[in-house]
């Protein structure tokens, strides 16, 4: 899955791509080719927000 800083793109990479919004986090699903997979933004509590916090 990549992390990206904007899913503009990504979006309009393959028709049967979705964007949903789970928790304050944006994903790009894409069933047909799961190589689409894009994630954007870290939710509170997640590993990704605690990175630099020690």
């Amino acid at each position: 899955m990549k992390v990206l800083s904007s899913l503009a793109s990504m979006k309009r990479r393959h028709e049967d791509c979705q964007v949903v919004k789970r928790k304050g986090t944006l994903y790009v699903i894409c069933k047909s080719n799961p190589k689409f997979k894009a994630r954007q933004g870290a939710t509170k509590g997640t590993k990704l927000s605690k990175k630099g916090v020690k």
